[in-house]
């Protein structure tokens, strides 16, 4: 049996759980979120109103989607009730982010500047403190906030050589040693 899958999922208080078929609906302080729970998956009230999610055999692809479907449903539940955030660090001379109104704007050594639009339910924040090198990116759907700081990271990826790009708060880069690496003449 799955170890994730057979944990019971704990509702916090302010937050509205439905289960209407396959259909789940999470709503809380901070958003509404939907998930259509798959076929031989079910969801079951417990005691103290926590819910378990339950597979109806040992197939193959049933014991995938157990442990999935658990942890889908509990982020969905944090997310409504805490939210997320994902934290990026721009490392570079010029390299900087700003908020104009409610758009991103920043600038990452090309020609021009580049715009962001915040999706629904996503939030910027650029502390004043650090001075443009720090981005908060929040919202209550954990799959949204990852994918639009994933995109602001593909904007320009860390090089290798002095580490200058946007990456994440916790992520490492690998430096190369570049020409003075190099050790004797041919």
């Amino acid at each position: 049996m799955s170890r994730i899958g057979k944990m019971p999922i704990a509702l916090p208080p302010k937050v509205d759980f439905k289960v209407d078929g396959r259909e789940v609906t999470v709503k809380g302080p901070k958003g509404e979120l939907k998930h259509t729970i798959p076929e031989g998956i079910s969801l079951e009230k417990g005691e103290d109103g926590v819910y378990n999610v339950v597979r109806s055999s040992d197939a193959r692809q049933e014991r995938a989607l157990h442990g999935l479907t658990r942890a889908l449903i509990a982020n969905m539940v944090t997310g409504v009730s805490a939210g997320f955030r994902k934290t990026l660090i721009i490392e570079g001379t010029g390299y900087v982010a700003e908020m104009r109104g409610s758009k991103l704007i920043l600038k990452l050594g090309y020609s021009h500047e580049i715009p962001v639009d915040a999706p629904a339910g996503i939030s910027f924040d650029v502390p004043s403190d650090r001075r443009g090198t720090l981005l908060h990116i929040d919202g209550f759907d954990k799959q949204l906030v990852g994918q639009v700081a994933a995109d602001i990271r593909k904007l320009r990826p860390p090089e290798p050589y002095k580490g200058k790009g946007v990456r994440y708060v916790n992520e490492t880069i690998r430096r190369k040693a570049g020409k003075a690496g190099k050790t004797g003449k041919k």
